[in-house]
């Protein structure tokens, strides 16, 4: 997947909330919707999201110091992070606290309809907003259920936009619940459930997404798959085994690779110098990810043929 797949999700999720966030406020105004409000708290809240996202992408960029030798790829961790921390506190405990407040104090809404009609608006532009995403993400996802996509991509935004896109188009059909039977039954109750449903929604999002992204920040190695696939461009000859690796994402485009490799005993020293090269070459061949390579030849002292990983 281009950088430029996940930017054009990020702005199309950006554009469409922020218009949307627009409307519901007027909307709110206008009906005394405390569902309307929530959602309207919550676009605001993604359209913030995606700025950050953006300037995560940004500053990734900056070249490495002696400070920073590895470089900045994490930024684009960090930023999801706070992402994260923001939907909950922005979107999910605000809806919730006007939700039971709604629950509690019930007072009628006034012309239903125009929630209504923004809240159908809302769902197109978000539908649109998600379908972005979901055509970006599907090159990463490959084989994988969207789940597993989910909790083991290595590209943060793409994930962070999928559940927010998702989460705005489940809170907006929960807001039209709620409208909805506000207005047919006129108990303005329902306005305030539908509120609370939003709240618990944006929670459990917010809560995978702090959970991930936190794996994320502090460091996540190869999945398994690729891990194997490492170990088995490395293991040819004259490499006997791989005694020992270590992986670690420190950006979602740069992998690091350490390994101490098992030699054929007799080797010259240009020998294992292009045996190491080989190996190098063979990784990147097969994990472009895998900028960083540090390779440590040595003889092969235990009977233990697996690697320790």
């Amino acid at each position: 997947m281009s950088a430029d797949g996940s930017t054009k999700a990020i702005l199309a999720a950006l554009f469409a909330n922020a218009g949307i966030a627009a409307a519901k406020f007027i909307g709110a105004g206008l009906t005394g919707s405390s569902s309307m409000l929530a959602e309207g708290v919550h676009s605001v809240a993604d359209t913030s999201n995606q700025g950050l996202l953006l300037l995560g992408k940004k500053t990734s960029r900056r070249s490495e110091t002696r400070q920073h030798p590895f470089g900045y790829g994490r930024d684009r961790y960090f930023y999801s992070f706070i992402v994260a921390l923001l939907l909950f506190s922005m979107g999910s405990l605000f809806a919730l606290y006007e939700g039971v407040h709604k629950i509690m104090d019930p007072h009628a809404l006034h012309g239903p309809m125009i929630a209504i009609v923004i809240l159908l608006v809302a769902i197109a532009l978000e539908t649109y907003s998600f379908r972005t995403a979901i055509v970006a993400s599907r090159e990463l996802k490959g084989n994988a259920s969207w789940w597993q996509f989910i909790r083991q991509a290595k590209v943060p935004e793409l994930p962070v936009v999928l559940l927010e896109d998702a989460g705005a188009l489940v809170g907006l059909i929960f807001a039209l619940f709620g409208v909805s039977l506000t207005m047919v039954t006129g108990d303005p109750i329902w306005d305030g459930i539908g509120t609370v449903m939003i709240g618990v929604l944006l929670g459990v999002i917010a809560v995978v997404l702090i959970i991930e992204m936190k794996g994320l920040l502090i460091g996540e190695g190869s999945s398994d798959d690729e891990l194997d696939l490492i170990v088995g461009e490395l293991e040819q000859n004259p490499v006997q085994r791989v005694i020992h690796i270590r992986t670690q994402y420190i950006g979602p485009e740069e992998l690091l690779v350490a390994a101490k490799l098992a030699l054929t005993r007799g080797m010259s020293l240009p020998e294992i110098a292009g045996a190491i090269d080989d190996a190098e070459d063979r990784i990147r061949a097969k994990v472009p990810a895998a900028r960083l390579i540090y390779l440590e030849p040595d003889l092969d002292r235990t009977p233990d043929a697996t690697a320790s990983r």
